[in-house]
C-alpha cells in the first residue's frame, strides 16, 4: 500500500487548511491511520492517530486539529484550524496494519511521501 497525502500549503496565522490521505489499495478499518511532521532541524514528531485505541493527538495541537476517515473514500483526513507558525513543517501521513497505540513513528508500516504546510506569522 502505498499512501498519497496531498492538501499542504502556505496560510497566514489564524487560517486552515485539510489534508488527505489516500492509501494507493483499499485498507480495512481495522487499520491504525497517523499523522506525524518534521519541522526543519527537528525530529518527527507525532501529531494525531486513528485507530483500534481510538483518536489520539498531540497536547500542541490538541483543540485545533482534528483527524478523520472516510471508509467510502478511503481516505484519511487531517483537519487543520487556528494553525500557528510552530505548526510549520512537513506533515506525513502512515498507516499500520493492525491495532497499534500510534503514538511511535516505528509501529507504523507504511509512509506517504509529506506534504508541506507553511504558516507565516
Amino acid at each position: 500500500v502505498q499512501l498519497q497525502a496531498s492538501g499542504g500549503g502556505l496560510v497566514q496565522a489564524g487560517g486552515f487548511l485539510r489534508l488527505s490521505c489516500a492509501p494507493s489499495g483499499r485498507i480495512s478499518t481495522t487499520w491504525t491511520m497517523g499523522w506525524f511532521r518534521q519541522a526543519p532541524g527537528k525530529e518527527r514528531e507525532f501529531v494525531a492517530t486513528l485507530g483500534w485505541s481510538g483518536i489520539k493527538y498531540a497536547d500542541s495541537v490538541k483543540g485545533r486539529f482534528t483527524i478523520s476517515r472516510d471508509n467510502a473514500k478511503n481516505t484519511v483526513y487531517l483537519q487543520m484550524n487556528s494553525l500557528k507558525p510552530e505548526d510549520t513543517a512537513v506533515y506525513y501521513c502512515a498507516a499500520a496494519a493492525r491495532g497499534v497505540r500510534g503514538r511511535a513513528d516505528y509501529e507504523y508500516d507504511e509512509w506517504g511521501q509529506g506534504t508541506q504546510v507553511t504558516v507565516s506569522s
